[in-house]
């Protein structure tokens, strides 16, 4: 029987830890290029935060509408414990405990840790946060708006019921994986541009920004980001039957002032009702400005026009 070749395995060692030198450092540098960045300690300096006026931006990002309990009607000083499940390809996310209690909530956050968690989607503990939490849309807000945010949420009461865990199988529970679908769909850019009046382009922050509709009125592809190239044009419904219209210029016929006043009464020009999440949605949109309802209306008959096939 012929002796192995003592030469040739080691250099076959060698290679193959080599390989696996190398394929740790590739692996080290994704995480490193993929790692979750909070803001910086000092972004918040020389902001003070306006309640009044972060009520105003709680409606319009909606928070109320994921973060209360269960069946519980949102009120003028609404605790906020989550628990609400929503379903999607990858699992079922569940709504944290956003509420002042010190444990189980926000409360014992710093500012800036509740603004990278809006903004960067960075949790207090320097964790990737999953994008049910749509920050890819709120991470174009204003900081004077977030800070405002802010300060109306301290105003709100304390709840000790605890956060639920989502429910999520391998892969989509690897948190650090987040990093790559970050990088790949967390874009800061406004979708809709062009020679915008000032009007359009108060109604392009409150719909690509605040109000996150693109987060259920567009499409997504495999890894869950969305379609910017269908921007608007309908997508399936996650939480049930049918589908969420396509509410681009070319499909949605309403006048400006018909979508101004559904989203003020829930009430189209065909006398039915908002129903649904839309009429979550409403209940938000309803506390805006008269002005900014307009303005929300003015940006959809500018958004291109997409056909469905």
């Amino acid at each position: 029987m012929q002796e192995p070749d003592i030469g040739t395995c080691a250099l076959t060692a060698r290679g193959w830890i080599s390989a696996g030198l190398v394929g740790a450092a590739v692996v080290a540098a994704g995480l490193y290029v993929t790692r979750p960045v909070p803001l910086a300690a000092n972004t918040l300096d020389g902001l003070t935060g306006d309640a009044t006026a972060g009520a105003i931006v709680f409606a319009a990002s909606g928070c109320a509408s994921c973060h209360l309990a269960p069946g519980v009607d949102s009120g003028p000083a609404p605790a906020l414990p989550g628990g609400r499940k929503f379903a999607s390809p990858f699992g079922t996310f569940v709504a944290p405990n956003i509420s002042q209690d010190t444990e189980a909530g926000i409360g014992g956050w710093t500012d800036v840790q509740i603004a990278s968690a809006v903004l960067r989607g960075v949790g207090a503990g320097g964790e990737h946060l999953y994008p049910a939490f749509p920050y890819t849309s709120y991470g174009k807000a204003d900081l004077q708006d977030v800070v405002n945010l802010i300060a109306y949420l301290r105003t709100l009461p304390a709840d000790p019921t605890p956060s639920q865990p989502h429910e999520l199988a391998f892969p989509f529970n690897v948190r650090a994986s987040l990093g790559g679908w970050k990088l790949l769909f967390d874009r800061s850019d406004w979708v809709v541009t062009g020679d915008l009046t000032d009007q359009q382009q108060r109604g392009r922050y409150l719909v690509e920004a605040l109000g996150h509709c693109a987060e259920c009125h567009t499409p997504r592809n495999a890894l869950g980001g969305l379609d910017r190239d269908r921007w608007l044009s309908g997508a399936p419904n996650p939480s049930g039957p049918g589908r969420i219209p396509n509410i681009t210029s070319g499909n949605l016929t309403w006048s400006e002032g018909e979508i101004a006043e559904y989203l003020s009464s829930g009430f189209t020009p065909e006398f039915d009702t908002a129903g649904g999440s839309m009429a979550e949605v409403v209940k938000n949109t309803a506390q805006l400005t008269d002005a900014d309802r307009a303005a929300i209306a003015a940006y959809l008959k500018i958004v291109p026009a997409v056909t469905n096939p």
